[in-house]
């Protein structure tokens, strides 16, 4: 699963990374946690690309409460085109969530120790996401978002079983693409971003959505 992550990247390491013009960027982020906004890359009404900020926890358009957003915050790879709750948004309201890394815990006999996973080369990446609009109460529009996972690679199976479903803007922009069909979609989700990664341990201050500082990225002993 994907319940905490971190986007910080300058201008210039966000650009090299992802070629557009993303217009203003948010503060720099450690800890973020679900409930939250987080930072995206989508397609606007008219089909353009665009950056926008979304609460992590997809609100589908036809939800009666916008609490069942809480046990949103992940669609499974294997089933998000089928499920009610992503069937339309997976068809029509893909986006790219932008992060630097993400947090995974490691179940031990002495408890859960966390790790902060990221990429080798220390460019920020995307993780595969959907995207929606409530609309139920008048001029409080919500718009929200949800994370990809898929099982495990064989470097993240020792952290966890499963991750997010990581994209460069090689698969990124295909990911957007409004003509790619249902089975290329899913072939993207299940491939990923030939991306490589690196993991160290850090402190369970990271535990507390409360904390946010760069000194979360501080490597412990493992």
């Amino acid at each position: 699963m994907c319940g905490r992550f971190a986007f910080f990247s300058p201008r210039e390491a966000l650009a090299k990374a992802f070629p557009l013009d993303l217009g203003a960027l948010p503060e720099p982020r450690y800890n973020i946690a679900p409930s939250q906004n987080v930072f995206l890359i989508r397609r606007d009404e008219s089909g353009e690309l665009q950056s926008d900020s979304c609460r992590w926890g997809l609100v589908p358009f036809w939800a009666k409460d916008p609490a069942i957003g809480n046990r949103m915050i992940n669609a499974r790879a294997e089933t998000v085109a089928e499920k009610p709750a992503y069937r339309q948004a997976f068809s029509r309201r893909r986006c790219l969530i932008l992060a630097d890394g993400f947090y995974e815990w490691q179940q031990r006999a002495d408890g859960k120790h966390p790790y902060f996973i990221g990429r080798l080369d220390g460019l920020p990446f995307a993780m595969a996401g959907l995207w929606d609009q409530w609309t139920k109460v008048p001029d409080k529009a919500l718009r929200s978002c949800t994370v990809i996972t898929s099982p495990a690679n064989e470097f993240m199976q020792p952290l966890h079983h499963r991750m997010p479903v990581l994209m460069d803007w090689s698969a990124g922009s295909r990911w957007l693409d409004p003509t790619a069909t249902t089975a290329d979609l899913l072939q993207m989700l299940a491939a990923g971003a030939a991306m490589e990664l690196q993991a160290w341990p850090v402190s369970r201050a990271v535990n507390n959505p409360v904390n946010d500082s760069a000194e979360l990225l501080t490597p412990v002993t493992a």
